[in-house]
């Protein structure tokens, strides 16, 4: 059932519009979701005719909602403003409202999994400061009840149009990510490259490809791709594990997710599986997502030691690049993560931005508490002062132990 919101508001909003363009009153109202099929339509149309990250496009979000959407304590939020005097949504909001330490948080739909949370935004998605605030109000209201809005890990743009969300009271993240442009030839850019990686580049594809039945593949059969997906997830899990690190993407929640993703994706085109293979052997496999412009790296894993000579992850993502390249792709989107590889390929870092404020009482100190924790980091004589004090705290603690010791 879908709940509507009896909740609307008022903004100045410059918007451009075959009838009626320039400053005119924005009034927004929200309503309030719980299934995802219940806005699949609608919400795929706003993304066609606006803007979308891939990981706010449908094959991704059907996926998440059809699984990790359906974990206990999770609450699906799926939020639409729309404006009343154009009679038309504006925005729309993949949410979930889970319970924690006693409070209501409302987040992205993540999990840790999406690398960007984003709004999908319509054309009539506000630009100014007045009008992104009445669009929270609205969001605000449409929540409710709850206690903390939580949005992290949102880029400043969405398809090269302001996010409304980070228009108000923002903070910077500490993730961030890393696209690579590719405009013109790709021959120009791999000769534009730093010599000794261009050099390193080509003679590990000489390597790799000495080898006896040694191919680079897109998989597009769905069997096949269902055994190279469950190749990459055992590589990626020993190699995790081997570091000693957690892992948690083999979680059957997870696990389906992905799975769902792959599926979904390889029969909507949505999902891109390429491999390096020698014969049946799979030497490097990387799963991707795309929007038909824009492709955004999702889970990477190689075979390990034997085939270290020919750097078979950098060569696996070089030729899933030059491919898509020539079918017209010019955004490659590395997605999260600080890698000396990805710096050397000459990507661009993309800030990343949270938005968190209590909606409730109950939420008043979590939040002041963390702007304060923001300040002192933000403050190199406060950060001494607490490293000092944490110092000296272990000092006493183990001279404590040694006097116990003693005695």
């Amino acid at each position: 059932m879908t709940i509507q919101s009896t909740h609307s508001a008022m903004s100045m909003q410059q918007v451009a519009d075959p009838v009626l363009a320039g400053w005119i009153f924005a009034r927004y109202s929200a309503s309030v979701a719980h299934d995802w099929r219940q806005v699949e339509t609608r919400w795929e149309a706003l993304a066609q005719d606006g803007a979308a990250l891939p990981f706010q496009r449908c094959g991704w979000l059907r996926a998440w909602y059809d699984t990790l959407g359906r974990e206990a304590g999770v609450e699906p939020m799926l939020v639409t403003i729309r404006d009343e005097i154009f009679d038309r949504d504006v925005v729309a909001l993949p949410l979930v409202k889970r319970l924690s330490r006693g409070l209501r948080i409302v987040s992205f739909a993540d999990r840790g999994l999406t690398d960007y949370n984003a709004p999908i935004l319509g054309a009539g998605a506000p630009t100014t400061v007045s009008g992104a605030r009445n669009l929270i109000a609205a969001l605000r209201k449409a929540v409710e009840p709850a206690d903390i809005l939580d949005l992290e890990k949102m880029p400043a743009e969405i398809g090269g149009r302001p996010n409304p969300l980070l228009l108000v009271d923002v903070q910077d993240s500490r993730l961030f990510g890393n696209v690579l442009h590719v405009p013109g030839q790709w021959d120009a850019w791999h000769w534009g490259l730093e010599r000794t990686f261009r050099k390193e580049l080509e003679r590990s594809w000489r390597v790799f490809s000495r080898h006896d039945g040694a191919d680079f593949r897109q998989i597009v059969d769905r069997e096949e791709a269902v055994r190279i997906f469950a190749e990459l997830k055992r590589l990626q899990s020993e190699r995790i594990r081997d570091m000693g690190l957690p892992y948690v993407l083999d979680e059957p929640a997870v696990d389906s997710f992905y799975d769902k993703v792959l599926e979904d994706g390889l029969a909507r085109g949505s999902a891109v599986l390429t491999a390096l293979v020698v014969k049946d052997e799979v030497v490097a496999a990387l799963l991707g997502v795309t929007d038909g412009k824009h492709y955004a790296m999702v889970r990477l894993a190689t075979a390990g030691d034997a085939w270290k000579n020919c750097s078979p992850g950098r060569l696996v993502i070089e030729r899933t690049m030059k491919m898509l390249h020539a079918e017209g792709y010019r955004s490659f989107d590395f997605t999260i993560g600080d890698y000396a590889y990805k710096r050397r390929l000459g990507v661009e870092s993309v800030p990343l931005y949270e938005l968190r404020m209590n909606l409730s009482c109950r939420g008043l100190p979590l939040i002041a508490m963390d702007r304060l924790k923001r300040r002192l980091r933000a403050d190199p004589l406060a950060m001494a002062c607490v490293a000092w004090g944490r110092d000296m705290q272990a000092k006493l603690i183990r001279r404590r132990a040694a006097a116990a010791a003693a005695s």
